[in-house]
Parts: C-alpha cells; sequence; structure tokens
C-alpha cells in the first residue's frame, strides 16, 4: 500500500471515528455566546479588572483601540497582490476589540461600529478563495463577531451575517468535489484554515447541525497532521514568526471547542503542543531579539497564546519575555490613544490570562529541541541584560519556509547581537515582479536570494553553492552540563556531494568564551571553503568586531593564516534582495584539498571577558 493511500484511509478513518462523538456534542452545544468569551468567560474577565491591575490595564488597551477605530471607515474589498490576508486581519482586529469592548462596557457605540464591519465582510464578493488564508481568516472574524453579539443583533443583520459565513466562508470549504491541500497539510494553513471554519460552522450550529459536525470532525482527522512538528519537545520548523501564527489559530480552535462543546477531543494532549511555549521563549535573546530562522520577522512582540499556554500549564516562566512586551504594547496603544493598536488577538489574550499570575525566571537556562528543525541554545543568565546568548539551527533546508541556515548561529553578548539572522523578505514585492519565492527545489529561484541562501547566513559555504534541499542535519550531541556545554550539528548530508563530512561543534567555555570547531573531509574535488557569521558589527585591527561602543573578538586559531574579511550584505546582489543597512559578512576562505581531513577552530570572546 503507497504511503498517499494509508494516509488517505487513515484520515477518513479518523474522520469516521470522530463523527459520532462529534455529532453528540454538537447536538447539546453551548447557546450564544459560545466561542470563547462565554458568558461565564465574560463573568471572569470583570473578576479579573477587579483583582488584577494587570488585566485592568489590558482592558483599557482593547477600549482605546476600540474608541479609535469607531472612526475608522469599515474593511474593503481590495487586494495586495494575490491575497486578501492584510483586509482579513484588520476585519478580524477590529471585531474582536469592538465586540470585546461592546460586551464589557455596554457601550452601543461599539455594537454599531462591530455590526457596520461584519456588513462591510459581508457585502464584499468573496473572501479569496484562491488564497484560503484569507477565507479562513474572515470567517473567523465575522462568526466571532456574529456569536459575540448574537443578543444584540437584529434580525437582518443576523440573516446578512449568517449568509455570508455561509457562502463565502464555509461554502468554498464544503463544495463539492473541492480540494484543499492545507486541510492534511504539515504547516500553518492547517492549523489557520481548520481555525477560521470550525469558527464559521460553530457560529451557525443552531442553523446546521450536521455541518457542523462534519468540520469539526474534518479538523479533528486533519490537523494532527499539522501538530505532529511540535514532537517531541514543542519547536515549531517555520522559525518564531509562524510558530506565532499557526500556534495561536491552534490554540483558539481548541478555546473555541472547549467552550462550545466542552471538550478539545484530546488536541491539547498531543505529543509537545503543551510544552511549545518552551519554544518562543528559548528563541529570545536577552537582547530581546528572536532567531529569526525561516520565514520569519527580526522583531518580537506580545504573544497572546503565550498567556493562554502559561495560565494552561501554570507555568509563569512563560511570561519572562511577555510581561515586558506587553507592557510595551500597552503603553504603545494607550500612548498613540489606539493609533498604534494590538494583535488582532489581544483581547484574547484578557480572556486567557489568569489574575495574578506574574513572571518567574526560567530554570533552564539551556534547551534542546528535537523535530524537524532541531536547535540547541545556551544562555549565561536570565537576568543579565549582558549575559552570552547563543542559539544553533540543524534541520534541513526543505523544511516549511525554510532557508538554506542550517549550521548557523546567532549569538549576544554585553547587550548586542552578534551573530544575527537576516529573517525573510516581503513576498509580495517579490511576487509583484514575478519571482519565483516558492520554487524551492534545488537551483530554484527561492535559493537566489541573499537572504534564504546560505551565503546570507552564519554557517559555511563551499565553492559558492548552495546547501543540499533535501538533506537532513541532525544534533548528534548536546550537554547542558555546567562547564562543558556543547552541540554539534552533522552537516555531512547538508554539503553532499561537496564535502565527504562535515560536523560543527559550538562550545560554551568559561568567561562566556564560544567555540566553534569544524572538522572538514574534503570530497572528490579540491574545494574552497568560506566561514561566515552574518553581523552588524565593523570588523577592525587585530579581530575585533565593534558595535555601539561594544566588542568582540574573533580569533582564527585555524587553518593558521587563515586572514578575516569582510563582504558587504548591504547593498545586497540583487536589486531584488531586501536592504540589510549596518550589516556585513565577516569571515575568511579556505582552500580543502580533495580528501584532506582538517579542522577548523575559532574562537569568539566578548570585549568584557577578554580584558
Amino acid at each position: 500500500m503507497t504511503k498517499p493511500l494509508l494516509a488517505a484511509l487513515l484520515f477518513l478513518a479518523g474522520q469516521a471515528f470522530a463523527d459520532d462523538a462529534v455529532q453528540q456534542r454538537v447536538a447539546k452545544v453551548a447557546p450564544h455566546p459560545r466561542l470563547v468569551f462565554t458568558p461565564a468567560a465574560e463573568a471572569a474577565v470583570r473578576a479579573k479588572m477587579k483583582a488584577d491591575p494587570r488585566c485592568a490595564q489590558m482592558f483599557e488597551a482593547i477600549r482605546v483601540t476600540a474608541d479609535h477605530m469607531v472612526g475608522e471607515p469599515p474593511v474593503i474589498y481590495q487586494k495586495e497582490g494575490r491575497r486578501l490576508l492584510h483586509r482579513s486581519r484588520e476585519a478580524l482586529g477590529r471585531i474582536t476589540h469592538l465586540a470585546c469592548a461592546a460586551r464589557i462596557t455596554g457601550d452601543k457605540k461599539y455594537v454599531a461600529r462591530a455590526v457596520a464591519e461584519m456588513k462591510a465582510a459581508a457585502a464584499m464578493p468573496d473572501w479569496n478563495p484562491s488564497h484560503y488564508l484569507d477565507v479562513a481568516e474572515m470567517t473567523l472574524a465575522v462568526a466571532l463577531g456574529y456569536d459575540w453579539l448574537y443578543a444584540v443583533l437584529s434580525p437582518a443583520d443576523r440573516a446578512e451575517i449568517r449568509e455570508a459565513i455561509e457562502q463565502k466562508g464555509l461554502g468554498p470549504y464544503l463544495k463539492k468535489g473541492a480540494k484543499h491541500g492545507w486541510e492534511r497539510g504539515g504547516n500553518n494553513w492547517n492549523q489557520v484554515c481548520h481555525g477560521g471554519m470550525v469558527a464559521g460552522a460553530l457560529a451557525l450550529q443552531e442553523d446546521n447541525p450536521a455541518r457542523a459536525a462534519e468540520v469539526v470532525a474534518r479538523a479533528l482527522a486533519g490537523l494532527p497532521y499539522a501538530m505532529k512538528v511540535y514532537e517531541p519537545d514543542g519547536t515549531y520548523p517555520e522559525g518564531p514568526g509562524y510558530w506565532n501564527y499557526g500556534t495561536t489559530f491552534n490554540v483558539a480552535l481548541i478555546a473555541m471547542l472547549e467552550s462550545a462543546l466542552g471538550t478539545d477531543f484530546g488536541l491539547s494532549q498531543k505529543p509537545g503542543f503543551l510544552t511549545t511555549g518552551a519554544f518562543p521563549l528559548h528563541m529570545t535573546g536577552p537582547t530581546g531579539l528572536p532567531f529569526s530562522f525561516s520565514d520569519s520577522g527580526t522583531r518580537m512582540g506580545f504573544s497572546p497564546a503565550m498567556v493562554w499556554f502559561a495560565s494552561r500549564t501554570h507555568r509563569q516562566d512563560l511570561l519572562w519575555f511577555e510581561d515586558g512586551f506587553l507592557d510595551q504594547k500597552i503603553k504603545a496603544i494607550c500612548g498613540s490613544h489606539g493609533a498604534e493598536q494590538g494583535d488582532r488577538f489581544f483581547p484574547m489574550a484578557l480572556l486567557w490570562a489568569t489574575a495574578g499570575l506574574q513572571r518567574a525566571e526560567p530554570a533552564a537556562r539551556c534547551w534542546y529541541g528535537r523535530g524537524p528543525n532541531p536547535l540547541a541554545v545556551f544562555r549565561t543568565s536570565w537576568t543579565d541584560p549582558n549575559a552570552l546568548y547563543l542559539a544553533i539551527k540543524a534541520g534541513s533546508p526543505g523544511a516549511s519556509h525554510g532557508h538554506m541556515d542550517i549550521g548557523s548561529f546567532v549569538m549576544d553578548a554585553d547587550g548586542v547581537r552578534w551573530s544575527l539572522d537576516l529573517g525573510m523578505q516581503s513576498y509580495h514585492r517579490l511576487e509583484a515582479r514575478g519571482f519565483g519565492l516558492w520554487n524551492g527545489k534545488q537551483g530554484g529561484e527561492r535559493w537566489q536570494l541573499f537572504r534564504y541562501h546560505n551565503r546570507g547566513h552564519s554557517t559555511l559555504v563551499v565553492d559558492d553553492k548552495e546547501q543540499v534541499v533535501k538533506s537532513h542535519a541532525p544534533i548528534s550531541e548536546f550537554s547542558d552540563a555546567p562547564g562543558k556545554m556543547h552541540a554539534t550539528v552533522d552537516l555531512s548530508s547538508t554539503y553532499a556531494g561537496q564535502l565527504a563530512s562535515a560536523q560543527r561543534t559550538f562550545r560554551v567555555e568559561e568567561q562566556r568564551r564560544v567555540v566553534i570547531e569544524d572538522r572538514l573531509k574534503g570530497g572528490d574535488k579540491a574545494a574552497q571553503v568560506r566561514w561566515a557569521m552574518v553581523t552588524p558589527g565593523k570588523l577592525q585591527p587585530g579581530g575585533w568586531l565593534e558595535k555601539d561602543g561594544k566588542r568582540l573578538r574573533l580569533e582564527v586559531v585555524s587553518p593558521v593564516g587563515a586572514q578575516l574579511q569582510s563582504w558587504p550584505a548591504d547593498p545586497p546582489p540583487h536589486d531584488y534582495d531586501e536592504r540589510n543597512p549596518g550589516v556585513s559578512v565577516v569571515g575568511f576562505v579556505a582552500p580543502l584539498a580533495a580528501g584532506q581531513s582538517a579542522t577548523w577552530k575559532v574562537i569568539l570572546t566578548p570585549g568584557s571577558a577578554a580584558k
């Protein structure tokens, strides 16, 4: 039996198994409002606001945002390239804030503006089913507004909004013969799209219980394909940015099932899921910057999903960075009178928060995350802003939204991000010029981007060639023992056909010194191998990097005689490459003869540690 056929049979079997249990639950669905913001949740929010000043501040930020939104025109149908997604997200953010403010204050101005937003979405010709994320987010937006404000909607408004959810949201999904690759996909599309469809179906449950049961059953059968990536330690192969996207929708879906049906059917107990809050925690350095691998942005912000994980698992350490991010966001919102707005799920954080839950220092300074894109993280302190932080990436360029960053690392010391990951590049600009961003095959156009090729990462480049897309590099050794902290990445498959073998070991030694040792063996032909670090530091004589008055010593112990060079990352090689102001690539190039075995050793020492 072929793997695709087996997968299809398992999918159908899972769907059939779930149907009976789902139908029983759907038949006893909770009344409106039933999607997360239930009457009990509303009462809990009011109690939290009285008991916890932080929760009161969160609602004030929601109210200030809603006040600003009242004066904004409703969402319009306007695509950006092939996407309507920015408009769907706009609607979702407005409806959650306005409806939340309406429920807590009782002020009808918020109701009227939320209804105007829903009716504007309903009047659109479609919600862009050719890019199904757009449909999913818009369906979630309108479904939450319909459910949260159901009691105060007029019969005419209910009918108009209900018809839009049925025809523009659920219609394309349930259309006879329609095929959706995301339904059993292994990435964020699965989580987002199932979340939107479940919201729409449960919001309209009383109109069509059989449809609601079908949509929920299909989500229960399909979602585990995406949730498998969390196994076994909670890592997310698409990077911190997509972790926040996919995981937030995953959490919202679980919360909707629990509030409407009284159970999540075991989804939250899938291996690695309840531990995945550790992933963004350990991906954040003392600088507050993330390890922005794959298609991630280079900045972190407050994540409502992290509030859910902290409350659900009673892990105060998950709020270690979130507490500060929340402070910044509340101040920005209130200081701008709502012009600067929070995440479209920001009101959910108030629903998910536990009153009085405060941040606590994490116990583990080191972390090893296995899975499709393994990671190793070491830090010398959680409380010292000048602490050393080292995060290392293994895995595969062929992972969803992957880059050729295998063997790369980021490093913080003395409050400076010395080795960095440049992160993603805007999709729209590339797609508008016909660039093949999604051609990730070996030699595909995706890898022509400086930020996506290994030459734009802190790793090795052999004869200026690409890393092997379908390779997978494991972390073969990891130790968090004091004085012996190290990790080894086996890069042999990453450079197959270029080198006979390659292992890269990172050690954190006393005085916050990092040692990087590459054990290489030449292939059938002689090669030129480049060792490189992408950095905002400016190379000075003696191997010193300087940035903001701080220094880092980069010492090449071997190969003996190797000369450090600096190659500009800005301007980048092509006109379609994103600019990288203030960034350069520092390293050296050395020959490796055919069959030659060599060990390269580079030591990175922060200036304060070198004194």
